[in-house]
């Protein structure tokens, strides 16, 4: 798509379900950055059988248009047609950056993975949050479709998983002036994503307000910036500005979301918040672990990971879980079960994590979970946890003895 005489469009992805967050932040870029074009795709409209797309700078709308969908698919619809768009604005020229303002529910990791791939620079991806919507919606365990937000007809996603990959994916955080945020609720966030670039826009949606799609867009008229970007003095320098074309590694961020080597917070304890990060070098029992699972998942808000189970010794294993709801699933073999030669065909950054946490016995095997929820039971937590393992009888018995446990995530797991 993008050849070598074509000028170069820097882009920048700015996503959320915090839709008012959202918008303020693009209407940020925009007064920030003079002459910038964001694009966007409705999605809202996708039960009528298209998706809505629609250019605009600062002064309104530029074109409008209709992209059909895509095997009923409304976000593949949006892959389609978000690179030849990009692509026209990049051979017309003279955009300085182009901001992809992302429908409520559309994950930004995918769509960056899509940008790149079409040879495009992303240079940031910003997840707008209003602080006083984090617990909320982390405690949103309703499926998108009960709201609207579902991208194609079998998006079983969930408003909680689905936000905390928002959050969790983008380096920097616009975050909303919300007057109902307190201590607690910044400090929630603070703790979920730690090495975040938190950058203050405008005020978003007012508290409280039920996850709910965004207004389809309007031929007259737009959001408009608080200042002109034909003022005498732009500021292309200011903070979110900077965030947005500081530069982003699709590779890299992909690398920091999987369970093997994926940065995770690290232990915290501030303004009612906690964070529990829980470390066993010995499996867990199958038939324990799974009858504790409602427990575990209801215990925090927000909790992930990689454990192992004593009668699956060689499957690395994802623990994901929000809005009480856990997602389990093998990510791969853990590297002590590969042969030696296996491991050239390993990235390097997936060596160097397990290099970090080699145990002489098990390798990479681990149990690495953090849990972090206001009001967290530490104590009764980490009991819980231990009591999922293997006794010293059990572990003294051997791995053979292991592979004989009943296999009570079979129904979970496709491994």
């Amino acid at each position: 798509m993008s050849g070598p005489d074509r000028p170069a469009l820097p882009v920048v992805i700015v996503g959320g379900l915090h839709a008012d967050a959202r918008k303020a932040a693009v209407a940020r870029l925009l007064a920030d950055v003079p002459g910038s074009v964001v694009l966007h795709h409705d999605l809202a409209t996708a039960t009528a059988g298209t998706v809505v797309r629609t250019v605009r700078d600062a002064t309104g709308i530029l074109t409008a248009g209709e992209a059909p969908l895509v095997n009923d698919c409304a976000c593949c619809a949006l892959r389609e047609d978000l690179v030849p768009e990009l692509a026209r604005l990049a051979d017309a020229g003279g955009t300085p950056l182009a901001v992809v303002e992302l429908w409520d529910s559309v994950e930004p990791k995918a769509m960056a993975e899509v940008v790149t791939a079409g040879g495009f620079t992303v240079t940031g991806v910003i997840t707008a949050v209003d602080p006083a919507l984090v617990l909320p919606y982390l405690g949103n365990g309703d499926d998108l479709a009960e709201g609207g937000l579902a991208a194609a007809a079998t998006d079983q996603r969930t408003v909680a998983d689905t936000f905390a990959r928002q959050l969790e994916y983008a380096p920097v955080l616009a975050l909303a002036d919300s007057p109902e945020a307190d201590d607690e609720d910044r400090e929630l966030l603070a703790q979920l994503h730690p090495t975040a670039r938190r950058v203050p826009i405008g005020h978003g949606d007012p508290a409280g307000s039920p996850p709910a799609p965004s207004a389809p867009p309007r031929s007259s008229a737009s959001p408009r910036p608080s200042a002109s970007p034909h003022s005498s003095e732009p500021s292309p320098s200011s903070e979110l500005a900077r965030a947005a074309l500081a530069g982003f590694d699709v590779e890299a961020a992909a690398a920091a979301q999987h369970p093997a080597c994926a940065l995770l917070p690290a232990e915290a304890d501030a303004h009612g918040v906690t964070t529990l990060v829980w470390h066993s070098r010995r499996p867990f029992h199958p038939e324990r672990l799974y009858a504790a699972l409602e427990d575990l998942t209801c215990a925090a808000a927000r909790s992930r990971g990689r454990f192992w189970l004593a009668d699956k010794a060689d499957t690395l294993l994802h623990w994901d879980a929000a809005g009480g709801a856990l997602c389990v699933e093998g990510a791969g073999p853990w590297l002590a079960s590969l042969p030696d030669a296996a491991w050239e065909l390993v990235p390097p950054v997936r060596r160097a994590a397990a290099a970090l946490d080699w145990h002489p016995e098990h390798g990479d095997r681990c149990q690495h979970l953090v849990f972090t929820s206001p009001g967290l039971d530490r104590d009764g937590l980490e009991r819980l946890l231990e009591s999922c393992l293997l006794t010293d009888a059990e572990y003294a018995a051997g791995r053979a003895a292991w592979e004989r446990l009943p296999s009570a995530f079979d129904t979970l797991l496709e491994v």
